[in-house]
């Protein structure tokens, strides 16, 4: 069995895609343990147990390499009856910050 060029670089690209949409889960999955554990330290509830991918695009880190900047939103509420946004900024796989939309307090 022999395999083209052609053939040869389409699975490298399925591949690439693959590996690439593996490392984006778990980026996404330490977002949302982040946000659970920010949200529980700031006592408002998280709603729909999950973060969405708002925007990415490549930015550089403090040592000047290029890395992967994504953000993702949430629903949190403080009172139990208002939906509220919040966001965690990720570049690639450290979290640079957590934003919460101002809310009423208990």
């Amino acid at each position: 069995m022999y395999f083209s060029l052609g053939d040869l670089l389409l699975l490298a690209a399925f591949i690439t895609l693959l590996v690439y949409w593996w490392r984006a889960q778990g980026v996404k999955q330490q977002a949302f343990a982040a946000v659970k554990k920010h949200c529980k330290e700031m006592d408002v509830q998280l709603l729909d147990e999950g973060v969405a991918l708002r925007g990415f695009w490549c930015k550089r880190d403090e040592q000047g390499r290029l890395k992967l900047w994504r953000s993702f939103v949430f629903e949190f509420s403080s009172t139990g009856n208002e939906r509220y946004q919040g966001r965690v900024i990720m570049l690639g796989q450290e979290i640079e910050k957590i934003e919460l939309q101002p809310h009423r307090l208990n």
